[in-house]
């Protein structure tokens, strides 16, 4: 049996006949950039996060980075966030001048410690960046104390129709930022992202910054460059987004399913926060013989994946930093041990009790 990480196929049969037909729409329009499949997708996403904006551009990586620019980030200042996540994360931060200082993660969710950020704020701090990775929102309260006045970006890359007490990610802070790659929750035909906020100021000048600066054609107002989301791309994600909620509880029904199939496995399962609704972009189990686990895995033509092998504060690029192995442990141990399992929707229960005795004959 073929088990593979994600079936974006079993997703697209489903929905075929409405894609074509709102692909086709924007064809007989040719209304490409921006126009008003973009803005019709900003209104929804805005009303399903309950945020009062949504601005559409190119990618999540562009979301973080027009965020940064947003709130005037630059050389001297200092972003805080967690190394524990995709490069973009601190490469958005890097492209602005500024310096990302990494600070470690929770053992149990792979979220940013809120402790660490605390007492990693100085005079330079400018932003607080957390990651709500994999689909399960940061300890939203506790960053928000210990970031007082310092504005807060959202990375809710993984964590759209994710909550945190109550409330939409992409709400939780100053800016959110989305990622509409394929294999995110929503995900389109390409790359695309978003940004939310509560702040008109912001709002108005996130969407100059995503065309070059400019408040109206050719009369540029500061620097920004081009980071539009495409009409395609909207109208294939305004067919799959009233889907969502189901596609992240079929997510959630899965990850219920492997806890128990995967009780007394030598093998730690996610941990979901009580006062989170987790959405599971990935379900990331840690094995001491995480290697050994995923050679076994795609023996047996199971998918996997590391997510993530070298956490930032040591990637080569960031050399400049100082950070040397052992300064972040948690986030060391964990690159060590992780290892992601298939959790979409569409995963049958005779696909999910093969992954899950794979896992359980390996480790005892």
């Amino acid at each position: 049996m073929k088990v593979p990480l994600l079936d974006l196929k079993a997703q697209y049969a489903a929905i075929r006949e409405d894609v074509r037909a709102a692909v086709d729409a924007v064809m007989d329009a040719q209304y490409f950039i921006l126009g008003p499949e973009v803005q019709a997708l900003e209104e929804e996403v805005a009303a399903y996060c309950g945020a009062k904006h949504a601005i559409g551009c190119g990618s999540g990586t562009d979301a973080l980075l027009l965020a940064l620019m947003a709130l005037d980030l630059g050389e001297g200042d200092e972003v805080i966030t967690s190394p524990f996540t995709f490069f973009a994360t601190g490469g958005s931060i890097w492209r602005t001048g500024a310096k990302p200082v990494f600070v470690d993660i929770d053992p149990d969710t792979f979220n940013i410690d809120p402790a660490a950020v605390k007492a990693a704020i100085t005079p330079n701090t400018k932003a607080i960046m957390p990651v709500h990775i994999f689909g399960q929102c940061a300890d939203m309260d506790a960053i928000k104390e210990a970031a007082g006045d310092i504005p807060i970006i959202e990375d809710a890359a993984q964590a759209l129709s994710s909550e945190y007490k109550g409330a939409k990610a992409g709400t939780l802070g100053t800016i959110g930022c989305f990622s509409f790659f394929p294999s995110k929750n929503l995900g389109g035909f390409g790359d695309g992202g978003m940004m939310t906020t509560n702040d008109d100021a912001i709002d108005a000048k996130l969407r100059q910054l995503r065309v070059h600066g400019a408040e109206r054609k050719y009369f540029h107002k500061m620097i920004g460059f081009n980071s539009r989301l495409d009409a395609l791309q909207a109208t294939i994600l305004r067919v799959k987004l009233p889907r969502l909620d189901a596609w992240s509880d079929g997510r959630g029904a899965n990850a219920a399913r492997y806890q128990k199939m995967l009780d007394g496995a030598k093998v730690v399962t996610p941990v979901a926060s009580p006062d989170c609704r987790h959405v599971y972009n990935q379900y990331t189990l840690r094995v001491a013989d995480r290697d050994g686990l995923m050679a076994r895995l795609k023996e047996r033509e199971i998918g996997c994946a590391i997510y993530y092998p070298v956490p930032l504060h040591l990637q080569e690029c960031f050399g400049s930093l100082g950070y040397s192995e052992g300064d972040l442990p948690v986030s060391e141990k964990a690159a060590k041990e992780v290892i992601s399992i298939p959790v979409y929707p569409e995963l049958t229960d005779e696909m999910a009790q093969f992954v899950a005795d794979t896992i359980r004959e390996y480790t005892g």
